[in-house]
């Protein structure tokens, strides 16, 4: 099979990326043809995405979208495997040229800011379907910037995007979460099929029983992570607030390491070291970026992977990495998190009517007092990590794009409606 794979950067920036340079070497290895066709280059310090020496690539910042676009006509996939484009026109043009597989990594199509959440008074999901509706609450619950100009652009490029899910043989999504928020939306139950995200091991597997000794005496240090990008949304603010809870209840000193960046670290920052002037027994650090091997290192230090999120992740790949080494982890039950963290299982869930500091120590609390349940809680991180494999992802994936081989897919249309308020 001879697949276009479409997506904004050639480099490593972020989970789509991420994705791809896992999914693609599987494609080739499994017999397909693959190229890549993509927006940006760029920053140069980043890795590119793997691919066999064979494949070719294009850019539409080095060569012009016209030339881009001819490139791919010439190439004649047999299937145009899509993880979004930021120039809509451009995308709109290669829906028309192969039947089109398309991954919704995120809610850009059903949502006006792409987040599904309300940021004002509080930070909580958003549960309505997308429509003109959005433009009442965009002000109201700050589900974006300040610009009215901002706010119509933002609701045509997600009307034009779910106009063009429609027309594709078949949507996916990593978790049922998303899967269902699409077709809440008007998309078809069997284009919109759910495949899970692949989880790849970049160190060696670990062995269970070098854990039973983390905790020699109360003097050893208990190690949560958090791991990700630093925004509101995330929810680091609010793990620093559960700080103080935590370290009441536990006997142990406590290390929280945030490893990544973002708008919020110098603020995240600020507030720990007022939090462990007042707590002698916390220390907090930050990291910043972190490679694979330095990420991988950090999971095996660790005790506790902690995500905190405020918004509906649409998965949280991060949980299933870090429980292929062995760690647990402890979050709220928001979006897709549910379906790859069980509670009791491999870490604990944060339940209750709100997002609360309080919620959040409880969850961890109960997966780090008792060493005994910690080291299940670790076994069970291992055995549930195993159900996102890279080689049952590629199964699924197969299954589908034979589907569309064979015709089962939407007809590709030869003209997408965009629709506008």
């Amino acid at each position: 099979m001879r697949i276009a794979i479409i997506t904004r950067n050639e480099r490593i920036v972020g989970g789509v990326e991420g994705y791809l340079d896992a999914i693609i070497p599987l494609l080739e290895a499994a017999g397909n043809e693959v190229s890549l066709f993509c927006e940006y280059d760029t920053p140069s310090a980043s890795p590119a995405i793997r691919h066999a020496a064979q494949t070719q690539t294009w850019c539409v910042a080095q060569m012009g979208a016209e030339h881009w676009l001819g490139s791919l006509r010439r190439w004649r996939p047999e299937l145009i495997y899509s993880h979004g484009l930021a120039d809509m026109e451009i995308e709109a043009q290669v829906f028309r040229l192969a039947p089109v597989m398309v991954f919704a990594h995120d809610y850009r199509a059903v949502c006006i800011s792409g987040t599904k959440t309300f940021a004002f008074p509080a930070t909580t999901s958003c549960a309505r379907r997308f429509g003109a509706g959005c433009l009442m609450n965009f002000y109201p619950r700050r589900c974006g910037g300040l610009n009215p100009t901002t706010m119509i652009s933002d609701f045509r490029q997600a009307s034009q995007r779910l106009a063009l899910l429609r027309s594709a043989s078949a949507i996916l999504t990593a978790s049922n979460y998303v899967r269902d928020e699409h077709v809440r939306n008007g998309l078809s139950s069997k284009a919109v099929r759910c495949v899970g995200l692949p989880v790849i091991d970049r160190g060696h597997g670990p062995s269970v029983t070098s854990y039973t000794n983390v905790r020699e005496s109360a003097a050893t240090p208990l190690r949560m992570l958090f791991a990700g990008r630093m925004e509101t949304s995330k929810g680091g603010q609010l793990l620093l607030e559960a700080l103080p809870l935590i370290s009441s209840e536990l006997v142990h000193p406590l290390v929280l390491t945030f490893a990544g960046d973002g708008a919020a670290r110098f603020e995240w920052a600020r507030r720990a070291d007022e939090i462990v002037r007042s707590n002698p027994a916390v220390r907090v650090e930050f990291t910043g970026w972190l490679d694979s091997a330095a990420l991988t290192s950090l999971f095996d230090s660790s005790d506790l992977l902690v995500v905190p999120s405020l918004w509906p992740e649409p998965f949280g790949l991060i949980g299933p990495e870090a429980g292929a080494r062995g760690l647990p982890a402890s979050a709220f039950a928001a979006g897709g998190i549910p379906e790859w963290l069980t509670d009791g299982v491999n870490g604990t869930l944060a339940y209750g009517s709100s997002r609360s500091p309080a919620h959040l120590a409880d969850a961890i609390v109960r997966s780090l007092r008792d060493p005994g349940e910690h080291m299940r809680l670790r076994r069970g991180a291992i055995e549930l990590a195993k159900r996102f494999s890279p080689g049952r992802h590629l199964d699924a994936l197969t299954m589908i794009i034979e589907e569309i081989s064979d015709g089962g897919g939407a007809p590709v249309p030869d003209f997408i409606p965009v629709t506008h308020p």
